[in-house]
């Protein structure tokens, strides 16, 4: 017989805790995103319908229109090309967009908010993400509502006329002081975060991190360009015979 104190005791099953509930994207999600989809098109056919499209008056060769203006979606860059280099509004801006939405996966540590909407776990890459965004519909705005015949800037309370407006005299940085502004301003614009929120920066790690903040950094210097170019009147912060900025 055996004797039952060798009775080899089996180990208790453990306890698991509940995953997160989970439900299956067919026919829950893509069902609603297609009502959301024939919802959005009736809209837009009843709007369509009771609303006519903006048409204009036939062109003529002998008449060009002023000013000028691209389709909507590209006056963002038109708007550009007034603060800045036409190979940089026209090229490096545009690829730093598409290269840095490319990315996005690669650089962003947070998983959380993964299969649903969250903004209290993803503050810094939401807030991020609609900035950008809203500066490009700012972008299009300036161009259809502030830039008159000419192409001159006309502030909403302003009145186009048709008269060649006198610009102010535009005037650029002395080249070295560009190039302290531009160094003190990548310097320092990535070293103070890296400081202040020591968790961001060991998260990321200095090479996410330094891809990150020239990014970020990049998107509000367009801005401070323009401040700079409308309220200043400086033509460029750094002038070269090869490039400006």
């Amino acid at each position: 017989m055996a004797n039952p104190e060798a009775t080899t005791l089996k180990p208790e099953p453990r306890q698991t805790q509940p995953g997160p509930e989970k439900i299956h994207t067919w026919p829950h999600l893509v069902a609603k995103e297609f009502l959301c989809a024939l919802l959005f098109l009736v809209v837009i056919l009843l709007y369509s319908y009771y609303v006519d499209a903006p048409l204009r008056e036939l062109a003529n060769p002998g008449e060009p229109e002023n000013p000028a203006k691209a389709p909507w979606y590209f006056l963002g860059l038109q708007e550009e090309l007034v603060y800045f280099d036409p190979w940089f509004a026209g090229v490096v801006l545009p690829s730093l967009i598409i290269i840095g939405l490319m990315f996005i996966p690669y650089i962003d540590f947070n998983h959380k908010g993964n299969g649903y909407y969250t903004f209290g776990e993803r503050k810094f890459a939401v807030t991020t993400f609609s900035f950008g965004f809203l500066l490009w519909y700012v972008l299009i705005i300036m161009g259809v509502y502030c830039r008159g015949p000419f192409w001159a800037w006309f502030w909403p309370w302003e009145k186009w006329t048709l008269a060649f407006p006198t610009p102010p005299p535009l005037w650029s940085l002395p080249a070295p002081v560009g190039v302290l502004l531009l160094l003190a301003y990548f310097g320092l614009g990535t070293w103070l975060p890296a400081r202040r929120w020591k968790d961001f920066y060991q998260q990321l790690g200095p090479v996410k991190y330094g891809v990150t903040m020239f990014l970020l950094l990049t998107m509000i210097g367009t801005i401070l360009k323009m401040g700079l170019r409308l309220g200043f009147s400086i033509k460029y912060v750094l002038q070269t015979p090869w490039f400006n900025i």
